[in-house]
C-alpha cells in the first residue's frame, strides 16, 4: 500500500516541479514586460488626455480629446505624417523587391562564395543607425561627397549639389536610400531562409516543363514563401517608423520631420507632454492599424 501511494504521488510531484519551473521562467519575463512595456504604454495613453508641462505631472489639467484635436490640426504633424507615409511606401517596396531579387539570385546560383556575399549584404545591420546616417551625410556632402564625385564624372563638370539642402522630396529620397541600404541585407537573409526550405525537385520539374526562371519565381518561390513575406511586411512598417526618427535626426536636423521627431520636440524640447503623448498615441494606433491592414490584405484563402 505504501509503495502504491508513493508511485501515485510521483507524477503529481513531477507536475508540480514542471509547473514551478515554468512559473520561475515566465514570471520574471512578465514582470519585466509589465514594468518596461505595459506600464509606460498605459502612462502615455493616460497622459494624452491632460495638459501637462512637467514630466512629473505636478501641473496637470484634464483636457479630454483637445490634445488629439490639436494634433490633427497641427500642420507640422500632418507634414511629418506625409513624410512618414512616403518612407513607409518607398522603403518597403524598394527593399522588398531588391531583397527578394538578391535572395533568389544567391539561392538558385552555384556560387561557392555564397556565404561571403550573404555576409557582405548583412554587414550594414551590424553598424549602428547613427553610424550609417553619419556615413550617408558624408556621401551626400555637396563639397567632398562621393555622390557628387560620381555625378561630376558623368557630367564632365564639378558638381556641388546640396542633396540634403532645402528640397523636401530630394531629402526624402536621400533618407529613403540610406534606410534601404541598411535594411536590405537583413530581409535578404530572411528571404533566403524561406527559399532554402523549398524542395529543389519542384524547380527540376519546372525546368523539365520548360518554365523560365522568372515564371518559376511567381509560380513556385513566391507562393511557398508567402507567409515569410507577410511577416516582413509588418516588420517593414514598424521598423521604418522607428528608424526614421534616428535617420531624420542624424541626416537632416531641422530640415525634415517625421512623427517621432515631432513628438520629441513637443514633449521633451517644448515641455508639452500631453500634446506629445497624444501624437504618440495617434502613431501607435496608425501603426497597429497598418499592421492589421497589411495582414488582412495579404491573407490567402486556402
Amino acid at each position: 500500500m505504501g509503495s502504491g501511494k508513493i508511485a501515485a504521488a510521483a507524477p503529481k510531484n513531477r507536475n508540480r516541479q514542471r509547473a514551478g519551473f515554468i512559473a520561475a521562467c515566465t514570471i520574471p519575463a512578465l514582470v519585466l514586460y509589465a514594468v518596461f512595456v505595459l506600464y509606460p504604454t498605459i502612462t502615455v495613453f493616460y497622459t494624452a488626455f491632460f495638459s501637462q508641462t512637467s514630466l512629473g505631472g505636478s501641473s496637470r489639467t484634464f483636457v479630454g480629446f483637445d490634445n488629439f484635436i490639436g494634433v490633427f490640426q497641427n500642420r507640422q504633424f500632418l507634414a511629418s505624417l506625409g513624410n512618414q507615409c512616403f518612407l513607409i511606401i518607398v522603403v518597403t517596396i524598394i527593399t522588398m523587391v531588391a531583397a527578394m531579387f538578391f535572395a533568389a539570385l544567391l539561392t538558385q546560383s552555384n556560387l561557392k562564395e555564397k556565404p561571403f556575399y550573404r555576409t557582405v549584404f548583412f554587414f550594414p545591420n551590424v553598424l549602428a543607425i547613427v553610424v550609417i546616417g553619419t556615413l550617408f551625410v558624408q556621401i551626400y556632402d555637396p563639397t567632398n561627397g562621393l555622390l557628387n564625385a560620381i555625378v561630376s564624372v558623368f557630367t564632365g563638370s564639378e558638381s556641388h549639389i546640396a542633396w540634403l539642402g532645402e528640397d523636401r522630396f530630394t531629402i526624402l529620397w536621400c533618407v529613403a536610400f540610406a534606410m534601404v541600404w541598411q535594411a536590405i541585407g537583413y530581409y535578404m537573409v530572411m528571404y533566403m531562409s524561406g527559399m532554402d526550405s523549398i524542395s529543389p525537385e519542384l524547380y527540376e520539374v519546372a525546368d523539365l516543363e520548360g518554365m523560365g526562371k522568372f515564371k518559376q519565381f511567381f509560380k513556385i518561390t513566391l507562393p511557398l514563401m508567402w507567409e515569410v513575406v507577410r511577416v516582413t511586411l509588418v516588420f517593414f512598417i514598424i521598423s521604418t517608423i522607428n528608424m526614421s526618427y534616428t535617420f531624420a535626426t542624424v541626416m537632416t536636423p531641422e530640415k525634415m520631420e517625421v512623427p517621432l521627431t515631432f513628438v520629441y520636440k513637443q514633449a521633451y524640447a517644448g515641455n508639452n507632454y500631453g500634446f506629445g503623448m497624444a501624437a504618440t498615441t495617434i502613431m501607435f494606433i496608425i501603426s497597429f492599424a497598418l499592421a492589421l491592414l497589411s495582414n488582412k490584405l495579404t491573407a490567402r484563402d486556402d
